[in-house]
C-alpha cells in the first residue's frame, strides 16, 4: 500500500518535470498560459514536496484522529486563503494600475531568491535546519493554521504567481482552469499529508534527490519569469 501513494507523487513529479520544458520556454508577453505551465508553477510553489517535513514535525506523537484533523484544516485554510489572495490581487492590479510585467518580475525575482535559498541550504549540514523536536501542544485548528497553512502551504512567490495567472486569464473559463488546477493540486497535499506516515521512511530516501531537481527546476524557472518580464518591460 506504501508504492501506490508514491507512485501517485512521483506520477505528478514526473509531469511537473515534463511540463517545465514547455514552461522553460514561457509564453510571449501579452498572451495567456497554457494549463502546463500553470500546473508546472502552482505544483512547485503550493504542492505536496515543501509540506511532508513539516507536516510529519507537527503532528509527531499526534494520534491518527488529529493528524486528520490537522491535514484537512491546513487544506481548507490554505484554498480560502489562496482563493481570497487571487481576488484581492486582480483587484488591487486593476485599482492601483500595477502592470503585470511588475508583478511577474517581482514573483521571479521572490521565487528565485527563495529556490536559491533551498538549493544551497542543501548543501549545509543537518537535516536542512530543521528541528526534530515535536511543536508545543496547541489545538488542531491553530496548528494547521499558524504552522501549515502560513507559510508553508501558502508561499509569496505561490500567491504572486497565482495573482498573474488570474489577471491574464482571458475569461472566465480561464480562470476556472486555474481554480481547477489550484483544487487539485490542494487535494494533492491533503492525500499526501494523510499518507505522510506510511511513506516517509521510503520518503525519507527519495525527498533528497527530488527536492535537489525541483530545486534546480524552480531556479531556473524564477530566472525565466524575470527575462520574460524584462523582455516584456522592453528592457532585454
Amino acid at each position: 500500500m506504501r508504492a501506490r501513494p508514491l507512485l501517485v507523487l512521483g506520477l505528478a513529479t514526473v509531469a511537473a518535470a515534463a511540463s517545465a520544458a514547455e514552461a522553460a520556454a514561457g509564453p510571449a508577453p501579452g498572451k495567456t498560459f497554457p494549463v502546463a505551465y500553470v500546473f508546472t508553477f502552482l505544483f512547485l510553489m503550493l504542492g505536496p514536496f515543501k509540506i511532508i517535513g513539516p507536516f510529519a514535525r507537527v503532528t509527531q506523537g499526534a494520534d491518527a484522529a488529529t493528524t486528520r484533523r490537522i491535514a484537512l484544516w491546513a487544506t481548507v485554510f490554505s484554498s480560502l486563503a489562496l482563493a481570497l489572495a487571487a481576488t484581492l490581487g486582480e483587484r488591487m492590479l486593476g485599482s492601483y494600475g500595477i502592470p503585470l510585467p511588475v508583478l511577474a518580475l517581482a514573483a521571479g525575482i521572490i521565487l528565485f531568491i527563495v529556490a536559491l535559498l533551498g538549493v544551497v541550504q542543501q548543501f549545509k549540514a543537518g537535516p536542512h535546519g530543521e528541528d526534530d523536536t515535536a511543536p508545543p501542544p496547541m489545538p488542531a485548528m491553530k496548528l494547521a493554521l499558524t504552522q501549515l497553512a502560513f507559510p508553508t502551504i501558502v508561499t509569496p512567490y505561490g500567491i504572486a504567481a497565482l495573482v498573474v495567472f488570474m489577471a491574464l486569464s482571458p475569461d472566465a473559463q480561464g480562470r476556472w482552469t486555474i481554480g481547477a488546477v489550484l483544487l487539485a493540486i490542494m487535494l494533492m497535499n491533503l492525500g499526501v499529508m494523510l499518507v505522510t506516515r506510511r511513506i516517509l521512511p521510503v520518503l525519507a530516501l527519495v525527498l533528497p534527490i527530488l527536492g535537489a531537481v525541483l530545486g534546480v527546476v524552480q531556479v531556473a524557472l524564477g530566472l525565466q519569469i524575470i527575462h520574460n518580464a524584462l523582455r516584456a518591460l522592453l528592457v532585454i
